[in-house]
């Protein structure tokens, strides 16, 4: 890929920033593993799905919450979900909740910390904004990893009312930078929720494609794929 000409950027956070582009459910599921979780696949994804759908419907997740509490309450409705099905014992619910989340943080917060020096580079040349779909705590979570002052400004999907792959969510973005959309680079993990949308609006883009949900999505292609966050500073400055 060629030199990108640009004047701003935006990010995605969850899975871009704190997973290396890997979908957070297989981050999950490696948990699961190192906790000796005996399921299946495919009931953990059940599991999954489950736990999101609840945590779309009721707000579980408080604002003042940082990553390490939304991980430990996602989990408890995992797992509680496993354990309805008499798929686990109830008695281990807390404790698989918390092995699995404290798991999930450390990864996390591993990802931030190889991020930093990109967002770090970046952000002395360009103003950055971040636009992602979260639980109404990013503010706290980026806040608990040091992020915030990378950008000018942040665009959280349960704020504004917009979720990806809404490109309405991106134009804010753009707004918030006071550019065009020409002069816009979006860097996202997701080819449906950041990379189509964003070029819908005639952003430029870099995918960071790590494994997806959907064997479709792992055998999508595009011509600016990047695997890995330090290739943003090789195309953009």
């Amino acid at each position: 890929m060629e030199h990108i000409d640009i004047k701003g950027i935006i990010f995605d956070y969850g899975g871009t920033i704190d997973t290396h582009g890997i979908h957070w459910s297989e981050v999950i599921w490696d948990g699961y593993q190192s906790a000796g979780i005996k399921v299946t696949k495919d009931v953990f994804r059940e599991a999954y799905v489950y736990a999101e759908r609840e945590l779309a419907r009721v707000r579980h997740i408080m604002p003042k919450d940082n990553f390490l509490v939304l991980l430990q309450k996602k989990m408890m409705i995992e797992f509680g979900y496993l354990a309805s099905k008499n798929i686990i014992d109830l008695d281990f619910v807390d404790m698989f909740a918390q092995q699995v989340a404290r798991y999930c943080y450390m990864r996390a917060r591993k990802s931030v910390d190889e991020a930093r020096p990109v967002l770090e580079a970046l952000s002395k040349r360009f103003p950055m904004v971040l636009v992602t779909n979260f639980y109404g705590n990013v503010d706290s979570v980026l806040t608990d990893f040091s992020l915030k002052r990378y950008f000018i400004s942040v665009i959280e999907s349960a704020v504004v009312g917009i979720r990806k792959p809404d490109p309405r969510i991106f134009q804010l973005g753009v707004d918030a930078l006071h550019l065009q959309p020409a002069d816009v680079l979006v860097v996202g993990d997701s080819y449906r929720k950041d990379i189509v949308p964003a070029e819908s609006i005639g952003c430029h883009v870099l995918w960071l494609k790590g494994k997806g949900w959907t064997a479709e999505e792992d055998a999508q292609m595009h011509p600016c794929i990047i695997q890995n966050l330090n290739e943003v500073t090789d195309l953009a400055l």
